[in-house]
């Protein structure tokens, strides 16, 4: 007896398996709030040149605690978008550094921060019009 290919169905990805941001409970979710907070987009960026020891990252992520900043590497570890480096030395020397994902994630992110960057004269012309009508 064969089996004819075409009556066998395809079940097609399960719930499990296909990502919506949208969805309250989609791990997508989870990562776009942790990459998109407000210390999360500036340490990805901000590793976007190359590894960088912690104090050094803190120096270039102006007003970031060392609180926060330590809980947001954690979590961008714990996503896959941030690998910490721990190497054998007195003291031991660590430095985080962006995976091939967190490359990816910081490409986009640097396209985003460039539009703002370079719109902030717009964004100031807008606010104080917002303003005076609201004064008004």
């Amino acid at each position: 007896m064969t089996t004819d290919a075409r009556l066998v169905e395809d079940p097609g990805p399960t719930d499990a398996m296909v990502a919506d941001v949208f969805q309250r409970g989609c791990t997508s979710r989870h990562v776009l709030e942790a990459v998109t907070g407000r210390w999360g987009v500036l340490t990805v960026a901000g590793l976007r040149d190359g590894a960088v020891r912690f104090n050094a990252l803190r120096r270039r992520i102006d007003g970031v605690s060392e609180k926060m900043l330590a809980q947001t590497l954690q979590s961008l570890e714990r996503d896959g978008i941030v690998v910490r480096e721990v190497r054998a030395t007195i003291p031991p020397h660590v430095e985080y550094s962006l995976t091939d994902l967190g490359r990816r994630v910081a490409d986009s992110l640097t396209g985003l921060l460039d539009v703002l960057e370079g719109s902030v004269a717009e964004v100031a012309a807008s606010q104080r019009a917002y303003d005076e009508r609201r004064d008004a």
